[in-house]
């Protein structure tokens, strides 16, 4: 039966890839988006993600490109898009494809509030982020996230039966 919330049986390889794929579309969204709609840099997102590790220095502007804070960024992001990947599987992953989904716009809007919102208490200036293009891009990342999740972990989809 599926469960709701804590459904135990994991699929490991479906939260590495979901994490992953969701992680690349959020970061890439995110960078064309405030590029794109808000005349920002497009390094800009990165350096909010790095500067939990390397402090408020990187922060812009300017926020051009630099490849030690991009390498940082980088391993913050998908280290957390794997923790919330794991949390995902955990609590929806036994949920139908559909379901999920909405479980998942949901869950990436809960993400943007504790990220935008919570971590503010440590980092103040992540307010200064607080845009529909950051709501919309956590959002498409659950999407992302319970889409991927689910076909990659299905035990009759074709991606599964591919792989195995």
């Amino acid at each position: 039966m599926n469960s709701l919330i804590g459904h135990q049986k994991i699929s490991w390889k479906g939260v590495i890839w979901s994490g992953l794929i969701a992680g690349a579309v959020f970061m890439m969204l995110e960078m064309l988006m405030v590029w794109a709609f808000l005349d920002g840099s497009p390094w800009g997102p990165p350096r909010m993600m790095a500067v939990m590790v390397l402090g408020r220095d990187v922060l812009p502007p300017p926020a051009p490109f630099a490849l030690g804070i991009m390498m940082v960024a980088l391993i913050i992001h998908f280290l957390l898009s794997w923790v919330y990947a794991f949390l995902f599987a955990w609590a929806f992953g036994g949920l139908k494809t559909g379901t999920a989904v909405l479980a998942g716009a949901a869950f990436g809007l809960a993400i943007y509030l504790v990220n935008f919102y919570g971590f503010t208490a440590i980092w103040p200036w992540f307010s200064n982020a607080r845009t529909w293009v950051s709501i919309f891009a956590h959002i498409m990342f659950g999407i992302t996230l319970a889409w991927s999740y689910k076909a990659l972990s299905h035990p009759g989809s074709q991606a599964q039966q591919r792989h195995e």
